[in-house]
């Protein structure tokens, strides 16, 4: 099974595709915005490049000079 993520522009827009799928008996899910953000952490923590590591001198040096 596939997924497909839409964006709507506002809730009329949201309501009415939520409605269109629903009559076509499409399984449909409204997620939050924070669950957004949560997928886009999982997405980038699954690329991020785990090859390399970083001494926890240089990470803290890091945040020390901001």
């Amino acid at each position: 099974m596939e997924t497909l993520l839409i964006r709507t522009k506002n809730k009329t827009e949201l309501q009415l595709i939520f409605d269109l799928l629903k009559k076509m008996r499409i399984e449909t899910k409204v997620i939050s915005t924070e669950e957004q953000e949560d997928l886009g952490l999982i997405k980038m923590m699954k690329e991020a490049d785990r090859t390399q590591k970083v001494s926890r001198e240089k990470i803290f040096a890091k945040l020390n000079s901001k």
